[in-house]
């Protein structure tokens, strides 16, 4: 349980970093207990971690600000180990080091500052600047669904081996949701929007939509039924065909009657003219 001086402390210096946080930085109190910080790291541009979200956590002591505390980065970063107490300065390995006049945007400011470094302590791990830029593109998809598990938090148990405040990996993300709702909202839809398959945190191939000609498309949108659409369609082809059709191929049979009686008439008038003359 937090001391008066403790919660006097960390109430004043919530409502600073909420008025004014630090460049890339946000953090809040647990609504159960003033001494359990919840923090969010955007990795800054220019970095291995840009646009990176790094959600972690300060455990401060009952007597702060007089130690300092427990600080652990829980999504997987490719600098430090999830879930594990980070070895530094500011933090409780080095409790004789720590300046009480530090703040908690001071700590969290030196934290953003040594993971863009590549200093080594107890809990860094090395790897290239390519497999960070990985996980940078991972991080929402980690924090919002525990790494892909639909394992909920009352299912981990009491016991976790990296401590008190660590975060188990696979919880569903039901512990970000609990302290994040506004960012687990936004983290769904970026997934939705980049079609992220929940359990893979993988891209989901575009299912090919099967080709549908014209014609056809038009027989389906034709709110009256296929029959009659066939019907009309037949009707119509009619009317091309007709079209497409000379005038004389049309009329030929009317024309070789019309032939014949002319040269029946001009055949009757010539000889009614030839027995005339022999008259």
């Amino acid at each position: 349980m937090a001391t008066p001086a403790a919660t006097k402390r960390l109430t004043k210096e919530y409502a600073a970093i909420s008025k004014s946080p630090p460049p890339y930085i946000i953090a809040h109190p647990s609504e159960k207990n003033i001494l359990e910080w919840h923090y969010i790291l955007t990795g800054p541009p220019d970095t291995p971690y840009e646009g990176g979200q790094y959600w972690g956590t300060l455990m401060f002591p009952p007597d702060y600000p007089f130690a300092p505390p427990a600080i652990r980065m829980h999504t997987p970063s490719g600098r430090f180990q999830p879930s594990t107490r980070l070895c530094l300065s500011i933090s409780d390995f080095h409790p004789k080091s720590f300046n009480p006049a530090w703040e908690v945007s001071t700590i969290l400011t030196g934290l953003l500052s040594f993971m863009t470094s590549e200093e080594m302590t107890t809990g860094s791990v090395r790897a290239s600047e390519q497999e960070r830029k990985l996980f940078a593109q991972r991080t929402r998809w980690w924090n919002s669904t525990g790494g892909g598990s639909k394992q909920t938090i009352q299912q981990q148990g009491s016991s976790n081996s990296k401590g008190f405040g660590a975060i188990k990996a696979g919880d569903g993300g039901a512990k970000f949701r609990l302290e994040w709702p506004e960012l687990d909202e936004e983290n769904l839809k970026w997934m939705k929007e980049k079609r992220i398959n929940p359990q893979t945190g993988l891209t989901m191939p575009v299912t090919p939509q099967p080709h549908c000609s014209a014609e056809a498309a038009g027989l389906v949108r034709r709110p009256n039924g296929s029959g009659n659409r066939v019907g009309a369609v037949v009707q119509d082809g009619l009317v091309v065909r007709d079209a497409g059709q000379s005038w004389v191929s049309r009329n030929k049979w009317r024309l070789v009657f019309g032939a014949l009686f002319s040269y029946i008439l001009v055949a009757r008038m010539l000889g009614d003219g030839a027995l005339q003359s022999s008259a």
